[in-house]
């Protein structure tokens, strides 16, 4: 199997420690966030799997920029022909996906945090370090529901970048965290419910303020960016974070 139902119609595509999802209605599919560049062989053996169609796909719906949620983004639009909508703060990192804002030094991460070389490795050999930039994308809206498969609702969670938005299936008791809130550090490699260590996030302040709007959507189930689904609940997996701090 390529995908995993991890919530009622919504299914989980992992590679190299990333994740992006299928939400499906109605015979129509949602991508959100686009992985890394070897993500695309098993974008199509999902659409296979499901018997669906590229033409199924309604549109791709970045949560952030980042270069490890982009990665098919400008095939998906290029070959695909489907609209790639994000945050207007975001625009311009999508566009250079490698300037992106961070609090601490990266290079100290894998010498303090030895485990998580094999994380970075395996992005490393998923095309990390190969991801082109996107442009004409669509604005999301700052707050409500997009008239996508699954309604999803905008939740907008600045902090790891400055345009980062969470979406939230409130019929599905669903939130996609997105890297407002993983389960996996790729930094660290320390697993539990967090914000990503500030080697790529913009403001840890804000990440850590940006938790309340996640717990407001009083989900069952976190489906983050990174790491495993949540199924206890967003407010226990938004108290662990708290407690864990920015790092």
């Amino acid at each position: 199997m390529i995908t995993t139902e991890v919530a009622d119609r919504v299914y989980r595509l992992g590679h190299a420690f990333v994740s992006c999802y299928l939400v499906e209605e109605d015979g129509r599919l949602l991508l959100v966030d686009a992985g890394l560049p070897a993500m695309w062989p098993q974008l199509a053996g999902a659409l296979r799997e499901h018997g669906r169609r590229p033409q199924d796909i309604a549109a791709l719906v970045l949560t952030h920029a980042h270069f490890d949620h982009t990665g098919v983004a400008a095939r998906v639009q290029a070959e695909l022909g489907l609209p790639v909508w994000a945050h207007p703060d975001d625009f311009a990192l999508a566009e250079h996906p490698y300037r992106y804002a961070h609090e601490n030094p990266r290079a100290l991460y894998p010498i303090r945090h030895p485990r998580a070389v094999r994380i970075l490795a395996a992005m490393a050999r998923a095309g990390a370090l190969r991801v082109p930039g996107v442009s004409g994308l669509r604005a999301l809206p700052p707050t409500g529901a997009l008239d996508l498969p699954g309604s999803p609702v905008v939740v907008p969670t600045p902090g790891h970048t400055y345009g980062h938005c969470a979406l939230h299936l409130p019929g599905r008791d669903t939130v996609l965290s997105g890297d407002a809130l993983v389960t996996l550090d790729p930094y660290t490699a320390v697993p539990g419910p967090q914000i990503v260590a500030g080697a790529a996030t913009a403001d840890s302040e804000q990440a850590l303020a940006s938790l309340d709007a996640l717990a407001a959507t009083g989900a069952s189930t976190v489906l983050p960016g990174h790491g495993e689904p949540w199924t206890a609940g967003v407010q226990r997996a938004v108290e662990e974070a708290r407690a864990r701090g920015a790092h």
